[in-house]
C-alpha cells in the first residue's frame, strides 16, 4: 500500500518509524519532512495543508492512504478534500477538526456530551475577559481560541500577566477564560472511526520550558510511557483507560456524529485527574507531540492496521492496540531562545553515532534503544560536507526505551549529551519522578540543560 504522511515534525517521523518497522509492505511518502525523515523515505514539496494540491498529487502518485500528522492541515479541510477524491485518510474533516481549532466549539461539544470538564467563559471583549478572570479568581488559565501552535495557553497568578496575554490574543480572535483545575495531567490518544474507539497507552508530557515545570509553557519539551502510578489510584491502566472511554471519548464521538459532523481520526484527550475525579482539559485532532514518540516505539501492534480500520470504519474489527512491557522516555533539544523567537540555522554535530543504521535498518535508530526523530532539521549540502541545521524551536526528539525508567533516561540523557547544537537547551527532569535515580549531568558548551 502506497501511504502518504503530511508533516514535518517529529511526531510524523516517529509514524514513519512505526510504519516501517512493518517491513516492507508499505511504499511511504513524506510531505514535506524534514531531514531524518528523508533519510528513511522520500519527501516530496508539497503545501501539507493546501487541500487541493495534496488531493492532486494523491491521484496523481496513486496514493492509496494518506495520514495527516498536524493540525493546520486538519482544520484548512485537507482531510475533506481526500474523502471526496474517494481516498482513505485518517483525520478528522474540517468540521470535527474545529474540537481543536476552536477551543469554545470543544467546549460546547463537551457541556452537550456530558464531558466532565472545566468552567469556561469565551470572551470577545478585553472588559468580558477582565471580568472573568476577577470571577475565577487565581491561578489564572487564559486560552486562545484558535491554533497557536503551544503558544496560546497562560497558566499564571500574576493577574496583570493574565490581562496582558488575553490582549494579545483578542487581536487574533476570542480566548477563553477557564477554571484552573488541579492535580495530575494525563495524555491519552484514541483512535476512532466516527462510532466506536480503540485507545492507545497513556502518556505524561512536560510543557514548561525549564526543570521542576518552571518557566513559559511550550509545545512540550519531554514525555514518558507508560504511567504506573495510575495503577495506585484506579488499580490499573486499562481501569483508567475505560473510564475515559466511558465517560469523555465515546460520549464525544457520539455527539459529534449526532451533529453530522464524524470524527474519523486521532482523539487527543488531555486530561487531569483532580480530587473530584478524571477532567478534560482539552481536545487535540491529531497524535500528540511529544507523547507520540514515547507511545508508538512500545506500540507492538501493526500501527497500519489499526489507522487504516479508523479510516475505513472498520476499528470494532480491527485488533485492539497491544504495547510491549517496555518504558520510553523522550526528552527535546530546543533552540536558543526558544520558545520565544528561536535561533535557527545552526549546525547540529554528532548525531553519527545515533543515526547509524541499527538492527532495524532505518537511519534514525541506533544502539541501546536510542533513537533521533527530527522535528526542525533540514541538510545543507552546500559546504564541502553535507551538515544537518537547526530550522526551528524545537528541533530534535531523543528517545530511549527499555525495561525500566532509570536505564531508558540514563540513554536518552547519555544520547543528549553527545549531541551538540550551539545554545540549545533541554529539560535535565523529565521522568525523574518515576525514577528517582539522577540523571548524567548535561553536557557543557554546545548543550545543556535549559536555563
Amino acid at each position: 500500500m502506497k501511504i502518504l504522511v503530511l508533516g514535518s515534525g517529529a511526531r510524523e517521523h516517529a509514524i514513519i518509524t512505526a510504519l516501517l518497522r512493518e517491513g516492507d509492505a508499505h511504499e511511504i511518502v513524506a510531505a514535506p519532512g524534514n531531514a531524518g525523515i528523508a533519510a528513511d523515505v522520500p519527501t516530496v514539496d508539497l503545501d501539507a495543508s493546501d487541500p487541493q494540491a495534496v488531493a492532486n498529487y494523491a491521484l496523481a502518485e496513486d496514493v492509496q492512504f494518506v495520514v495527516i500528522g498536524p493540525e493546520a492541515p486538519l482544520v484548512a479541510g485537507v482531510a475533506d478534500a481526500l474523502r471526496t477524491r474517494g481516498i482513505p485518510v485518517f483525520g478528522p474533516g474540517k468540521e470535527a477538526a474545529a474540537l481543536e481549532g476552536s477551543k469554545a466549539f470543544a467546549k460546547r461539544i463537551m457541556d452537550a456530551a456530558g464531558v466532565p470538564t472545566g468552567r469556561a467563559v469565551n470572551a470577545a471583549t478585553l472588559a468580558e475577559a477582565e471580568s472573568t478572570l476577577a470571577e475565577f479568581g487565581a491561578p489564572y488559565v487564559v486560552k486562545a481560541d484558535g491554533l497557536a501552535a503551544g503558544k496560546g495557553v497562560l497558566v499564571t497568578t500574576d493577574l496583570a500577566e493574565a490581562t496582558a496575554h488575553a490582549r494579545h490574543w483578542l487581536q487574533h480572535g476570542d480566548v477563553l477564560i477557564e477554571e484552573f483545575l488541579d492535580g495530575e495531567e494525563v495524555s491519552l490518544f484514541l483512535l476512532s472511526d466516527g462510532h466506536s474507539v480503540a485507545a492507545l497507552s497513556p502518556a505524561q508530557d512536560y510543557k514548561r520550558l525549564l526543570d521542576g515545570d518552571e518557566g513559559p509553557n511550550t509545545g512540550g519539551m519531554g514525555a514518558y510511557s507508560p504511567l504506573p502510578w495510575l495503577d495506585e489510584r484506579f488499580g490499573s491502566e486499562k481501569a483508567f483507560v475505560d473510564e475515559v472511554i466511558d465517560t469523555v471519548a465515546l460520549p464525544t464521538i457520539r455527539q459529534l456524529a449526532a451533529e453530522n459532523t464524524p470524527f474519523i481520526g486521532l482523539l487527543y484527550c488531555g486530561l487531569i485527574l483532580t480530587s473530584k475525579g478524571i477532567r478534560v482539559i482539552e481536545f487535540n485532532a491529531r497524535f500528540g507531540d511529544p507523547e507520540t514518540q514515547v507511545v508508538l516505539p512500545r506500540l507492538t501492534t501493526p500501527l497500519s492496521t489499526l489507522l487504516f480500520a479508523a479510516a475505513t470504519g472498520t476499528l470494532g474489527q480491527a485488533p485492539r492496540p497491544e504495547f510491549a512491557p517496555d518504558v520510553a522516555v523522550t526528552v527535546v533539544l530546543a533552540s536558543e531562545n526558544y520558545p520565544g523567537s528561536p535561533v535557527t540555522g545552526r549546525v547540529i554535530t554528532g548525531l553519527d553515532e545515533a543515526l547509524s543504521v541499527g538492527a532495524s535498518g532505518l537511519s534514525g535508530t541506533g544502539l541501546d534503544g536510542v533513537t533521533v526523530m527530527h522535528a526542525a532539521t533540514d541538510r545543507d549540502e552546500s559546504g564541502d560536507a553535507p551538515v544537518i541545521r537547526a530550522t526551528g524551536g524545537r528541533v530534535l526528539s531523543v528517545v530511549a526505551t527499555a525495561p525500566d525508567f532509570g536505564t531508558a533516561r540514563d540513554r536518552v540523557y547519555g544520547a543528549l549529551a553527545g549531541i551538540g547544537l550551539e545554545g540549545s537547551q533541554y529539560r535535565t527532569d523529565i521522568a525523574a519522578r518515576v525514577a528517582p535515580a539522577a540523571a548524567p549531568a548535561p553536557a557543557t558548551g554546545t548543550a545543556g540543560g535549559a536555563a
